[in-house]
């Protein structure tokens, strides 16, 4: 099991809109991976010893002086690299090669003919003529192959789609192969990851309960664990990997904070009663958490003060409890993700998450975080394993500092009744049509503002709600639902003839990238 992370590849993060998916990629080929920002210093490449590195593309011109370019360490370590889109270009340039703005823009679908025998395209094709259906996006292409490299691709408007120093094992392309749109994209990257960089596929559910089980048990030795329970997927998986690590030693604490949903905190601790052998302390601190957001309305400022506030009610009840030293979180990778940034600005923080960007220098316990480098699908993949009950493992996500990033703006209690009342109908008739498995996260989204309607012959000036509903596998993308129009008019409907504050309902259409799933 000590050789799961030693069969590895290095994914260094450009800035680009699709990194996120070249690691589910070849997660899902079966090999392990990791994102480091591109800057990463040489120390850590060394020490993390990859088989094989995979360069993002990424929003940066390549021809400016300060563009992003790769570390120059990585083209002395001997081991194969894969450039993608901008990857590609910094890779030609930094090895002597030229690019520039290219004639025709590119942005979208497009045809590219493999060419000149190459072990990552040879044989790959959509059927007839060695073409390829690809989704390129990009302004700037390669104009000059660097000493030593070969043309392996190209399209009716970009050439050099496509080069390959067989030798060193150097490759790059100018489309993206781990999108959806280019359909032989896991085929591509599989060719790169197991054939080329010779990585054994051993990156596999049972090998991964193994060693995270392993690991807990070094981990926290004798010493007792305290688990922050939230009722949701992930600090479910992570209370039954415990449980199976240290038994008796685990104590979970579920913080009721005011900002669940409705009867939330009773399902929780009924349900984890009817299905979960596992002690559960409820904490009510619904004042404490409201207190703490009292007049603020900056939605990283509120993810912070929800952190701080759950740890001071965990460090609370662990003086209660014995031998408590640690302090277990069901933070995933997107997580540790969305709230990295690069010391070059390139990379940006999408939005610190109240279990990673939340947590005080002062933190008395040690943190316990056994699924941090997991994406979602991957942890409901290894709850079905573990025996968890599927209503439990498929609810929809629920995010850590709750209500609170729902309510735009300034936190009130007034506001948080009015938004379980919507978000309960709104969750209860995608159950009653059959339409809550159809999508992969649903919820209502206050908005502090008012709006004119009629009720009867009465004016109307009231709060507007915002309904949202997704489409997604690994919640680093997503698409707004195509819910039926008869559906969403039921909902509406009930929302503003049952709840007296509210005026107006609105469907959110925007997908991820360019918004985020929540509104804050």
């Amino acid at each position: 099991m000590n050789n799961l992370h030693l069969n590895k590849i290095l994914i260094l993060d450009f800035g680009s809109q699709y990194t996120q998916l070249i690691a589910r990629r070849v997660r899902d080929i079966g090999v392990y991976c990791e994102l480091s920002r591109y800057d990463i210093n040489s120390d850590f490449i060394k020490k993390f010893n990859p088989k094989g590195i995979i360069l993002s593309g990424g929003p940066d011109i390549v021809t400016f002086n300060n563009a992003a370019r790769a570390p120059s360490i990585i083209f002395d370590l001997n081991i194969p690299i894969l450039g993608i889109c901008y990857g590609m270009q910094t890779m030609a340039i930094q090895l002597g090669g030229h690019a520039t703005s290219a004639n025709k823009h590119e942005y979208g679908f497009a045809k590219v003919r493999s060419c000149n025998y190459s072990p990552l395209l040879n044989g790959i094709n959509d059927g007839s003529n060695d073409l390829l259906d690809v989704w390129m996006s990009h302004g700037i292409e390669v104009k000059q192959l660097p000493d030593g490299f070969k043309l392996i691709a190209s399209t009716d408007s970009c050439n050099i789609a496509g080069f390959a120093d067989i030798n060193k094992h150097y490759y790059g392309l100018q489309f993206h192969p781990e999108v959806t749109h280019t359909k032989q994209g896991k085929h591509i990257l599989e060719r790169f990851v197991s054939d080329i960089c010779q990585c054994k596929k051993n990156w596999t559910t049972d090998n991964i309960i193994t060693k995270l089980v392993n690991d807990l048990k070094k981990q926290i030795g004798n010493a007792n664990v305290l688990l922050g329970l939230s009722g949701g997927v992930d600090s479910l998986v992570v209370a039954v990997l415990l449980q199976q690590a240290v038994d008796k030693q685990l104590t979970c604490v579920f913080v009721d904070n005011g900002l669940l949903r409705l009867n939330e905190g009773n399902k929780i601790m009924q349900s984890f009663a009817q299905n979960m052998s596992v002690k559960v302390i409820r904490v009510n601190a619904q004042k404490k958490f409201y207190n703490a957001l009292s007049n603020e309305d900056k939605p990283e400022a509120k993810r912070k003060i929800i952190g701080h506030a759950f740890i001071e009610v965990f460090e609370e009840e662990a003086k209660k409890l014995n031998n408590i030293q640690f302090l277990a979180q069901g933070t995933i990778y997107p997580d540790v993700i969305e709230s990295a940034g690069t010391k070059s600005n390139k990379t940006k923080v999408i939005k610190s998450h109240h279990n990673v960007g939340g947590l005080p220098d002062s933190l008395q316990l040690t943190l316990v975080e056994p699924i941090k480098e997991l994406f979602k699908d991957e942890v409901r993949k290894i709850g079905a394993i573990l025996g968890i009950p599927t209503h439990m493992l498929y609810c929809h996500p629920f995010p850590g500092p709750g209500l609170s990033i729902r309510i735009l703006g300034q936190v009130k209690q007034e506001y948080a009744d009015i938004l379980r009342q919507a978000d309960t109908i709104f969750i209860d008739e995608l159950y009653k049509n059959n339409l809550y498995n159809t999508v992969n996260q649903a919820f209502a989204v206050f908005l502090p503002i008012k709006s004119v309607g009629v009720t009867g012959d009465t004016r109307r000036y009231d709060y507007v709600i915002a309904l949202r509903a997704v489409e997604t596998i690994d919640f680093m993308t997503a698409r707004w639902a195509r819910l039926p129009y008869d559906f969403l008019d039921l909902v509406s409907n009930r929302i503003m003839n049952e709840i007296p504050r509210i005026s107006r309902v609105v469907y959110d259409v925007s997908s991820k990238p360019p918004a985020t799933i929540e509104w804050e």
